[in-house]
């Protein structure tokens, strides 16, 4: 993914939302980036990637 190189150790951790598009825009409203706009995963839901204010990357998960 372009500008969004791994975290420290390799893993992004996800966290659950009901809906993750709402989220990663939370995160943009205080502060943080949207490296990755909500998409599909097919069944598995969907999936938006974030940077918080300190540059920590984290995973968004949603179904809907």
């Amino acid at each position: 993914m372009q500008g969004c190189g791994p975290g420290g150790g390799g893993t992004l951790i996800y966290f659950i939302c009901e809906d993750c598009a709402v989220e990663a825009a939370r995160a943009l409203a205080n502060g943080g980036r949207i490296y990755k706009e909500k998409m599909s995963i097919g069944d598995y839901g969907h999936i938006a990637i974030v940077a918080d204010t300190e540059g920590n990357t984290i995973g968004l998960h949603s179904m809907k």
